[in-house]
Protein backbone atom coordinates (compact mmCIF):
# COMPACT_ATOMS: atom_id res chain seq x y z
CA UNK A 1 0.00 0.00 0.00
CA UNK A 2 1.41 3.24 -0.94
CA UNK A 3 1.45 6.35 1.71
CA UNK A 4 1.22 9.61 0.27
CA UNK A 5 3.18 11.31 2.50
CA UNK A 6 2.70 15.22 1.76
CA UNK A 7 -1.00 13.97 3.89
CA UNK A 8 0.95 13.20 6.96
CA UNK A 9 1.88 16.95 8.29
CA UNK A 10 -1.74 17.91 7.80
CA UNK A 11 -3.02 14.98 9.86
CA UNK A 12 -0.70 15.26 12.30
CA UNK A 13 -1.74 19.16 12.43
CA UNK A 14 -5.04 18.39 13.19
CA UNK A 15 -4.32 16.09 15.73
CA UNK A 16 -2.27 18.52 17.47
CA UNK A 17 -4.74 21.49 16.85
CA UNK A 18 -8.30 19.71 17.10
CA UNK A 19 -9.10 22.29 14.53
CA UNK A 20 -8.63 22.51 10.67
CA UNK A 21 -8.93 26.17 10.68
CA UNK A 22 -5.81 26.61 13.56
CA UNK A 23 -4.30 23.44 11.68
CA UNK A 24 -4.42 25.32 8.28
CA UNK A 25 -3.15 28.69 9.92
CA UNK A 26 -0.57 26.10 11.24
CA UNK A 27 0.76 24.95 7.67
CA UNK A 28 -0.21 28.10 5.86
CA UNK A 29 -2.59 26.50 3.68
CA UNK A 30 -6.41 26.73 3.15
CA UNK A 31 -9.06 25.36 6.21
CA UNK A 32 -10.07 23.71 2.80
CA UNK A 33 -7.08 21.84 1.92
CA UNK A 34 -6.76 20.66 5.38
CA UNK A 35 -10.09 19.07 5.30
CA UNK A 36 -9.50 17.54 1.66
CA UNK A 37 -6.06 16.18 2.85
CA UNK A 38 -7.78 14.35 5.51
CA UNK A 39 -10.76 13.41 3.44
CA UNK A 40 -8.31 12.54 1.09
CA UNK A 41 -6.40 9.88 3.78
CA UNK A 42 -9.27 8.40 5.06
CA UNK A 43 -10.22 7.20 2.11
CA UNK A 44 -7.54 6.08 0.52
CA UNK A 45 -7.47 3.29 3.94
CA UNK A 46 -11.48 2.98 4.19
CA UNK A 47 -10.88 4.46 7.75
CA UNK A 48 -11.91 7.53 9.66
CA UNK A 49 -9.35 9.32 11.55
CA UNK A 50 -10.99 12.49 12.88
CA UNK A 51 -14.45 12.86 13.99
CA UNK A 52 -15.61 16.56 12.78
CA UNK A 53 -18.82 18.77 13.74
CA UNK A 54 -19.57 22.23 13.57
CA UNK A 55 -18.42 22.19 16.83
CA UNK A 56 -15.61 20.45 17.48
CA UNK A 57 -12.67 17.80 16.53
CA UNK A 58 -10.83 14.70 17.86
CA UNK A 59 -9.26 12.31 16.48
CA UNK A 60 -11.25 8.13 16.35
CA UNK A 61 -9.93 5.46 17.76
CA UNK A 62 -7.32 4.45 14.06
CA UNK A 63 -6.92 8.18 14.39
CA UNK A 64 -4.96 8.01 18.12
CA UNK A 65 -3.13 4.75 16.31
CA UNK A 66 -1.78 6.26 13.30
CA UNK A 67 -0.74 9.61 15.53
CA UNK A 68 0.91 7.17 17.95
CA UNK A 69 3.06 5.34 15.36
CA UNK A 70 3.97 8.53 13.16
CA UNK A 71 6.49 8.73 15.79
CA UNK A 72 7.89 5.63 14.83
CA UNK A 73 9.81 4.34 12.31
CA UNK A 74 8.61 4.19 8.81
CA UNK A 75 7.78 0.75 8.83
CA UNK A 76 5.96 0.74 11.46
CA UNK A 77 3.48 3.35 9.84
CA UNK A 78 3.14 0.83 6.90
CA UNK A 79 1.95 -1.66 9.66
CA UNK A 80 -0.34 1.00 10.97
CA UNK A 81 -1.90 1.56 7.74
CA UNK A 82 -1.88 -2.19 6.72
CA UNK A 83 -4.17 -2.90 10.25
CA UNK A 84 -7.01 -0.02 9.76
CA UNK A 85 -7.40 -1.38 6.05
CA UNK A 86 -7.51 -4.84 7.18
CA UNK A 87 -9.82 -4.43 10.16
CA UNK A 88 -12.77 -6.65 8.97
CA UNK A 89 -13.98 -7.45 12.73
CA UNK A 90 -15.85 -4.72 15.14
CA UNK A 91 -13.18 -4.50 17.79
CA UNK A 92 -12.16 -1.40 20.12
CA UNK A 93 -13.23 0.53 22.85
CA UNK A 94 -17.01 2.01 21.56
CA UNK A 95 -17.77 4.94 24.01
CA UNK A 96 -21.19 6.15 24.37
CA UNK A 97 -23.52 9.07 26.24
CA UNK A 98 -27.30 8.02 27.13
CA UNK A 99 -29.78 10.08 28.58
CA UNK A 100 -30.59 8.30 31.80
CA UNK A 101 -34.64 8.13 30.85
CA UNK A 102 -34.03 6.37 27.32
CA UNK A 103 -35.45 3.26 29.32
CA UNK A 104 -35.36 0.65 26.12
CA UNK A 105 -31.67 1.48 25.51
CA UNK A 106 -29.96 1.25 28.78
CA UNK A 107 -32.67 -1.88 30.75
CA UNK A 108 -29.68 -4.59 29.09
CA UNK A 109 -31.25 -6.84 26.51
CA UNK A 110 -30.21 -4.49 23.64
CA UNK A 111 -26.41 -3.90 24.78
CA UNK A 112 -26.20 -7.56 26.05
CA UNK A 113 -27.14 -8.89 23.04
CA UNK A 114 -24.69 -6.64 21.26
CA UNK A 115 -21.49 -7.79 23.56
CA UNK A 116 -22.89 -11.05 23.08
CA UNK A 117 -22.81 -10.82 18.89
CA UNK A 118 -19.31 -8.50 19.07
CA UNK A 119 -16.86 -9.87 21.59
CA UNK A 120 -14.14 -7.77 20.47
CA UNK A 121 -15.52 -4.38 21.19
CA UNK A 122 -15.34 -3.02 25.10
CA UNK A 123 -18.46 -0.93 25.54
CA UNK A 124 -18.05 2.29 27.96
CA UNK A 125 -21.42 3.88 28.93
CA UNK A 126 -22.05 6.60 30.27
CA UNK A 127 -25.23 7.99 31.83
CA UNK A 128 -25.58 11.94 32.06
CA UNK A 129 -28.63 14.29 31.42
CA UNK A 130 -26.52 17.18 30.65
CA UNK A 131 -25.73 18.90 27.61
CA UNK A 132 -23.25 16.85 25.86
CA UNK A 133 -20.78 17.52 22.83
CA UNK A 134 -20.01 14.21 21.99
CA UNK A 135 -17.28 14.73 19.41
CA UNK A 136 -15.70 17.24 22.42
CA UNK A 137 -16.17 14.53 25.47
CA UNK A 138 -14.92 11.79 23.33
CA UNK A 139 -17.71 9.83 22.18
CA UNK A 140 -18.64 7.31 19.62
CA UNK A 141 -22.42 8.17 19.85
CA UNK A 142 -25.20 9.20 21.94
CA UNK A 143 -28.40 8.44 22.77
CA UNK A 144 -31.19 11.19 22.95
CA UNK A 145 -34.74 12.43 22.49
CA UNK A 146 -34.99 12.97 18.63
CA UNK A 147 -35.97 17.24 19.47
CA UNK A 148 -32.83 17.64 21.09
CA UNK A 149 -30.45 16.23 18.93
CA UNK A 150 -28.18 18.92 17.10
CA UNK A 151 -29.21 18.78 13.32
CA UNK A 152 -25.64 17.58 11.83
CA UNK A 153 -25.56 14.46 13.58
CA UNK A 154 -26.54 11.34 11.85
CA UNK A 155 -29.58 9.35 13.63
CA UNK A 156 -31.28 6.08 14.22
CA UNK A 157 -34.79 5.65 16.01
CA UNK A 158 -34.53 3.64 18.46
CA UNK A 159 -38.00 3.75 19.97
CA UNK A 160 -40.46 5.19 17.46
CA UNK A 161 -42.79 8.54 19.31
CA UNK A 162 -42.68 8.34 22.82
CA UNK A 163 -45.57 10.17 25.02
CA UNK A 164 -44.93 11.45 28.37
CA UNK A 165 -47.42 10.23 31.62
CA UNK A 166 -48.52 11.96 35.05
CA UNK A 167 -49.11 9.07 37.52
CA UNK A 168 -49.65 9.32 41.49
CA UNK A 169 -49.91 5.81 44.02
CA UNK A 170 -53.89 5.37 45.04
CA UNK A 171 -52.67 6.35 48.85
CA UNK A 172 -51.79 9.91 47.48
CA UNK A 173 -54.91 10.65 45.57
CA UNK A 174 -57.29 9.10 48.42
CA UNK A 175 -55.71 11.68 50.84
CA UNK A 176 -54.90 14.82 48.09
CA UNK A 177 -57.80 14.04 45.51
CA UNK A 178 -57.57 13.50 41.70
CA UNK A 179 -56.39 16.98 39.42
CA UNK A 180 -59.11 16.69 36.32
CA UNK A 181 -56.50 19.75 34.88
CA UNK A 182 -52.73 20.36 34.44
CA UNK A 183 -53.27 23.60 36.10
CA UNK A 184 -54.94 21.81 39.66
CA UNK A 185 -51.37 20.72 39.46
CA UNK A 186 -50.16 24.05 41.56
CA UNK A 187 -51.87 22.73 44.15
CA UNK A 188 -50.80 19.14 44.56
CA UNK A 189 -47.03 17.88 46.05
CA UNK A 190 -45.47 17.17 43.03
CA UNK A 191 -41.67 14.86 42.08
CA UNK A 192 -40.38 16.72 39.84
CA UNK A 193 -36.70 16.31 37.57
CA UNK A 194 -33.60 18.24 36.98
CA UNK A 195 -30.75 17.20 34.86
CA UNK A 196 -27.85 18.59 37.01
CA UNK A 197 -27.98 20.53 40.28
CA UNK A 198 -27.42 23.98 38.64
CA UNK A 199 -30.46 23.25 36.34
CA UNK A 200 -34.23 24.15 36.73
CA UNK A 201 -36.41 21.71 37.34
CA UNK A 202 -38.13 20.27 34.13
CA UNK A 203 -41.32 21.96 33.09
CA UNK A 204 -44.43 19.77 33.03
CA UNK A 205 -45.64 20.26 29.18
CA UNK A 206 -48.97 19.69 28.10
CA UNK A 207 -51.64 20.07 25.24
CA UNK A 208 -55.24 21.12 25.28
CA UNK A 209 -57.31 21.43 22.08
CA UNK A 210 -54.05 21.27 19.89
CA UNK A 211 -52.44 24.12 21.47
CA UNK A 212 -49.01 23.40 23.39
CA UNK A 213 -48.70 24.90 26.59
CA UNK A 214 -46.50 24.20 29.91
CA UNK A 215 -47.20 24.19 33.81
CA UNK A 216 -44.42 25.83 35.91
CA UNK A 217 -44.93 23.13 38.46
CA UNK A 218 -42.47 23.72 41.89
CA UNK A 219 -42.13 20.24 42.91
CA UNK A 220 -41.53 19.84 46.84
CA UNK A 221 -39.19 17.02 45.78
CA UNK A 222 -36.62 17.15 42.65
CA UNK A 223 -33.97 14.72 41.49
CA UNK A 224 -31.77 14.05 38.56
CA UNK A 225 -32.70 10.11 39.65
CA UNK A 226 -35.74 8.36 37.44
CA UNK A 227 -35.41 5.73 39.91
CA UNK A 228 -35.94 7.64 43.19
CA UNK A 229 -38.86 9.53 41.26
CA UNK A 230 -40.78 6.65 40.75
CA UNK A 231 -39.77 4.78 44.30
CA UNK A 232 -41.27 8.05 46.01
CA UNK A 233 -44.24 8.02 44.08
CA UNK A 234 -44.91 4.71 44.38
CA UNK A 235 -44.48 5.43 48.32
CA UNK A 236 -47.20 8.01 48.19
CA UNK A 237 -44.62 11.21 48.23
CA UNK A 238 -46.75 12.52 45.48
CA UNK A 239 -47.42 13.29 41.52
CA UNK A 240 -44.43 12.99 39.12
CA UNK A 241 -44.30 13.21 35.09
CA UNK A 242 -42.08 10.36 32.97
CA UNK A 243 -42.27 8.71 30.28
CA UNK A 244 -45.08 6.78 29.87
CA UNK A 245 -42.99 3.61 29.06
CA UNK A 246 -41.63 4.06 32.70
CA UNK A 247 -44.81 4.09 34.24
CA UNK A 248 -46.36 1.24 32.21
CA UNK A 249 -45.27 -1.85 34.50
CA UNK A 250 -46.24 0.05 38.01
CA UNK A 251 -49.60 1.32 36.04
CA UNK A 252 -50.45 -2.49 34.96
CA UNK A 253 -49.99 -3.77 38.47
CA UNK A 254 -52.25 -1.01 39.90
CA UNK A 255 -49.31 0.82 41.83
CA UNK A 256 -49.56 3.73 39.63
CA UNK A 257 -52.94 5.63 38.64
CA UNK A 258 -52.10 7.76 34.83
CA UNK A 259 -53.73 11.02 35.68
CA UNK A 260 -54.35 13.92 32.63
CA UNK A 261 -53.85 11.63 29.82
CA UNK A 262 -56.04 13.70 27.43
CA UNK A 263 -53.56 16.45 27.83
CA UNK A 264 -50.29 15.02 26.38
CA UNK A 265 -49.44 14.72 23.57
CA UNK A 266 -46.90 12.18 21.62
CA UNK A 267 -43.53 13.45 20.54
CA UNK A 268 -40.82 12.16 18.61
CA UNK A 269 -38.57 9.33 20.67
CA UNK A 270 -35.05 8.42 21.31
CA UNK A 271 -32.51 7.82 18.54
CA UNK A 272 -28.65 6.86 18.21
CA UNK A 273 -27.01 9.74 17.20
CA UNK A 274 -23.28 10.34 15.75
CA UNK A 275 -21.28 12.76 13.45
CA UNK A 276 -20.78 10.90 10.46
CA UNK A 277 -21.27 7.72 8.19
CA UNK A 278 -18.00 7.69 5.59
CA UNK A 279 -15.51 6.03 6.54
CA UNK A 280 -17.53 4.21 9.69
CA UNK A 281 -15.36 2.17 11.89
CA UNK A 282 -16.79 -1.43 11.81
CA UNK A 283 -17.22 -1.28 15.52
CA UNK A 284 -20.15 1.84 15.12
CA UNK A 285 -21.13 -0.03 12.42
CA UNK A 286 -21.92 -3.12 14.02
CA UNK A 287 -23.75 -0.77 16.46
CA UNK A 288 -25.75 0.66 14.10
CA UNK A 289 -26.77 -2.27 12.30
CA UNK A 290 -27.69 -3.95 15.72
CA UNK A 291 -29.77 -1.14 16.38
CA UNK A 292 -31.99 -1.30 13.02
CA UNK A 293 -32.55 -5.29 13.49
CA UNK A 294 -33.44 -4.70 17.47
CA UNK A 295 -36.48 -2.64 16.36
Amino acid sequence: MKIDLNLLPLFLAVADEHNFRAAADRLGVTRSAVSQGIRRLEDAHGTALVMRTTRSVRLTEAGERLREALSKPLSDIEIAFEEMGAESRPSGILRIAATSIAERFLSGPLLASFAAENPAVTLDVTVTDEECDIVAGGYDAGVRLGEVIEQDMITISLTGDQREAVAAAPSYLAAHGTPKHPRELAHHRCIGWRPAPNVAPYRWEFEENGIPFDVAIEPQITTNDLRLMLRTALAGGGITLALEENFRPYVESGELIPLLGDFLAPFPGFYLYFPQRRNMATKMRALVDHVRRWR
